[in-house]
């Protein structure tokens, strides 16, 4: 079967099988920050953006993405670099597995709410697992990011 979508503001073609998820097309593409953490859409790990919303890849037929835009965290570089030396500076990127799960979440929810309050972030990033912190640091990390574009 033929796909064509714009992947990371690229037009491509693929062909797949039928029951070719996207996070598996993703990755043939070279897009190796799509990560597989758990194949039952709970660690977050697997986030890309569809259209500009999140979504997780793990459990989207690739077909489904036909016809519609597909960011990564490769084609996000800069947006991303805004923050995620904030990120780092709290100790949230321990191992670092879960950090494209937690950045694409990131971008979703800033381009949403530009302000969000710590409760709105929390509910936001909750489908983000992370086995190293307590994901506090994300938190302050994402909260010290806002509180420098305040001033």
């Amino acid at each position: 079967m033929e796909i064509k979508l714009t992947l990371n503001d690229k037009a491509i073609t693929g062909h797949i099988e039928a029951d070719t998820v996207l996070l598996d097309f993703l990755r043939a593409q070279g897009c190796y920050s799509v990560k597989r953490g758990c194949d039952t859409s709970n660690c977050g790990l697997c986030t890309v953006l569809l259209d500009g919303k999140p979504i997780l890849s793990c459990s989207m037929l690739a077909a489904r993405a036909d016809g519609h835009s597909v960011q990564t965290l490769e084609g996000l570089q800069e947006e991303a670099a805004e923050f995620v030396g904030f990120l780092a500076d709290q100790g949230a990127d321990q191992c670092g597995f879960c950090n494209p799960g937690f950045v694409m979440n990131t971008i979703a929810l800033l381009r949403e709410n530009p302000d969000p309050t710590d409760g709105e972030i929390r509910a936001f990033l909750a489908g983000n697992l992370c086995r190293c912190s307590g994901y506090d640091g994300q938190l302050r990390g994402i909260r010290s990011y806002l509180n420098s574009r305040k001033g």
